[in-house]
Order: C-alpha cells, then structure tokens, then sequence
C-alpha cells in the first residue's frame, strides 16, 4: 500500500501519529477525555456567564462590540487559511526546486528516497491543502453562527434585573448562549488546523521530524490549554487584600 501511494512505512506511521494526536488533544480540550478542565472549557463557562450579565443590560452596546470583533478576528483567520492555501498551489508549481532543496538538507538521507520523490511530494502538499481547507470551513462556519449569535442577543428581551429571570428571556438567553460557545467550538477548531498544519510541516523533511514537530506542537498546545498562565486567570481567585503599611488604625474615642 505503501508502495502505490509512494509512501514509505515510516511516513505512513508519521501520518497516523499525527492524526491520532490531532484527535486526542482535540477529545481533552473539549472535556471529553481527562478530568482537569481546559481553558476552553473554562472560557465556554464565562460565555454563558456573558449571556446572562447581558440580559440585564438594557443598552447592549459593549456586547454588540464584543461580538463584532470575534467576527473580525475569525474572518482574518478564514481570509488567511485562502491566502495559505493559494501558497500551497504555488509550491505545486515550484515542486522540482522544493524538492531540490530537500534532498540537500544534511539529515544523513539522499534524494533517491519515498519522501524526497515528487509523488510524494505533492500528495503531502495536498495533504497540507486539505488541512487548510477545514480550517477555512471552520472558520467560515464560525462566522456565520457568530453572525447568528448577534441576532439571538438582539432576539433576548430587554426587561433587566428579576424582571429578566423569566421563562421566556431565560430561553433566549439559552440559545444565545449555546450558539455563541457552537461558534467559539468552530473557531478553536479551525485554529488547532491552523497550529497543526505547522507540525505537518515536519513531514516535508522526514518522518522522524514529523513525528518531533508534532509532539513538539502537542506540549505547547497541551501546557496552552491545561497549565497555562490564560487559564489560570481564567479559572482562578484573586488574592486577598493586604494592609497598607504604615496606615495607622483608627483611634475609638474615650468613652469617658
């Protein structure tokens, strides 16, 4: 099998490494596989918590700013996975002059190699546009559900206070709330394709690098989303006032 896709074992292993990692940080993240909340699920808390603190508000200019920016922010990200993915159909252009330079890495390989073939080669390129292209649909779905998030907030009712504690605003602060973590859930998604595409790159040098560059960008994604100064904040208690020095305490007068 190796031999008709004119890929060695090894890069056929490297392969599903990487996508069995991709899978499993993917599992954590979302709270599907250990116990220690991520940082995105601590950030999923705070956007209910956003919801509900905007029924209250009658004048909801900061969220609509809120929202307007993570609509800004994620079609940066779509218009960006395009542009890499147009790169991607350039280095299919460019195949013998990539392919040149690696054969000439000093990694103890020749060019006569699986990984160094032009066959391999592009089908690793398109690997890279595939992975591209979900991020892009990631993205662009992240998108429209955020534009769709907006409507829900404009759709809760205005009253505020315990006048919003009802049934009827509660509901639409419900769905508010779950289209808006539905977006966010895309938009982390289409950024891990982003991150992992960086550790696919390894694959172009040679599997052992692929397989480094890929526990490589789990640690970092790993130590972002678990043990990260982000989450920390995100999901601790500010400490305790201290005294200021040399403040005098107060004097009680003289009951005499």
């Amino acid at each position: 099998m190796g031999d008709s896709f004119h890929l060695s074992t090894a890069d056929l292993a490297a392969l599903g490494f990487f996508l069995f990692v991709w899978v499993m940080h993917t599992l954590a993240s979302d709270g599907k596989l250990v116990r220690r909340m991520s940082l995105t699920t601590a950030m999923n808390v705070q956007r209910q918590a956003w919801m509900r603190n905007m029924a209250e508000r009658e004048v909801r200019i900061v969220d609509t700013a809120i929202m307007a920016g993570l609509q800004q922010g994620t079609a940066f990200f779509a218009s960006s996975s395009l542009i890499a993915i147009g790169g991607c159909f350039a280095l299919l252009g460019a195949s013998d002059q990539v392919v040149s330079l690696l054969s000439d890495l000093p990694l103890g390989t020749t060019s006569s190699r699986p990984a160094f073939q032009m066959p391999a080669f592009q089908m690793k390129v398109f690997g890279l546009v595939l992975i591209l292209a979900y991020s892009f649909f990631k993205f662009g779905w992240a998108y429209r559900l955020f534009n769709y998030c907006s409507i829900l907030i404009g759709a809760v009712p205005i009253p505020h206070g315990e006048a919003s504690r009802n049934p009827i605003s509660e509901a639409a602060v419900w769905r508010a709330a779950r289209m808006n973590m539905l977006a966010g859930k895309h938009f982390n998604s289409g950024m891990r394709g982003v991150f992992f595409s960086i550790g696919y790159l390894g694959w172009f040098v040679d599997p052992k690098v692929f397989v480094l560059s890929t526990l490589l960008l789990l640690a970092v994604l790993v130590r972002r989303q678990f043990f990260s100064a982000a989450r920390q904040a995100v999901i601790g208690q500010p400490p305790e006032p201290t005294p200021t020095p040399g403040k005098s305490r107060s004097i009680q007068p003289d009951s005499r």
